[in-house]
């Protein structure tokens, strides 16, 4: 997109992500047009657009975009300069999905899939010419809230990847340009580490639901809200840092390594992780987590920007 503005978004499925990508491109002054095949979805996303936008608005906003809905993804398209496609999870259905879209949309337009776990060539494998347009950008719920998006595209310096990092930074948000493709992309597969591991915490009988949660919250959780595993165990090691911490407390890291367990997903553990779940979230109901979570995230990104900036 060399010499071209991003000043119009198509977002391409308006679900939880797709929503949630709206309100955050409305509130930093992209006009967004919407699509979704789901009979209610003009008026569920305009609901949570209204419900969102306070909180996905920053100090001193811009002049709020405008938002329309089309009744195809194809005429959604066909003005956009930047496409956030979020449909289902299922591999045919977004590599057909992206084809038609780069057909419909300009040539100048690149397309990020907000897929949870696909490799970007899953996701190429109909785009023809047009593929060098497509990257994976995919966010953490909800992405008017976490800042994370996990790029990949056909290189770490691609013209389409540079256009999108430049455009994601311009969002607020914090892009990691992954140097190659894996299943899971970065972050999902450093937490789906810890929860098999939390799984097997509960399978072997060493604590149950809540206090494994309450292990991560109050402890590794709060460091992790500010600095990641490497600068973690840099601190770990002192006035050496990581050299030291890796020199001379390696080997008692590489024996629990070595004891981290393989859960077996039997449905005697799904059970006890359900039980164990439903005791401890009580009577609350998702909208009510979820309204707690998203009040949380906001005061946590905050205090973190808060202190990067002193």
């Amino acid at each position: 997109m060399t010499g071209t503005t991003i000043r119009t978004v198509a977002v391409i499925g308006t679900g939880t992500i797709g929503a949630s990508w709206t309100a955050l491109f409305l509130a930093r002054g992209f006009d967004v047009v919407a699509s979704d095949p789901a009979p209610d979805a003009e008026e569920r996303l305009k609901a949570f657009v209204e419900r969102a936008l306070p909180d996905a608005t920053p100090a001193n906003p811009p002049p709020r975009g405008r938002l329309t809905f089309a009744p195809t993804p194809e005429e959604a398209v066909r003005t956009a300069d930047y496409i956030q496609e979020n449909a289902p999870e299922r591999e045919d259905l977004k590599a057909d999905l992206i084809a038609r879209l780069l057909a419909a949309a300009p040539a100048h337009a690149i397309l990020g899939s907000s897929t949870t776990a696909f490799p970007r060539s899953a996701l190429i494998r109909k785009a023809g010419a047009a593929a060098d347009r497509v990257i994976v950008a995919h966010p953490f719920n909800p992405p008017h809230l976490v800042p994370l998006v996990e790029i990949v595209g056909p290189a770490p310096d691609a013209p389409a990847v540079t256009a999108a990092v430049a455009f994601y930074r311009a969002l607020g948000q914090e892009p990691v340009v992954l140097k190659k493709e894996a299943v899971g992309h970065l972050a999902n597969r450093l937490q789906a580490a810890l929860v098999r591991e939390a799984l097997y915490c509960l399978q072997e009988g060493i604590a149950d639901v809540a206090d494994i949660d309450r292990a991560v919250k109050f402890g590794p959780g709060l460091r992790w809200a500010w600095m990641g595993p490497f600068e973690t165990y840099h601190l770990a090691g002192g006035a050496g840092g990581i050299r030291h911490y890796l020199d001379h407390l390696g080997p008692s890291q590489e024996r629990r390594w070595a004891s981290l367990g393989q859960p077996a997903l039997t449905e005697d553990l799904k059970a006890r992780a359900v039980a164990g779940v439903e005791a401890m979230v009580g009577q609350r109901t998702s909208a009510e987590l979820a309204a707690d979570r998203d009040k949380a995230l906001k005061e946590v990104t905050g205090a973190v920007r808060r202190v990067r900036k002193t």
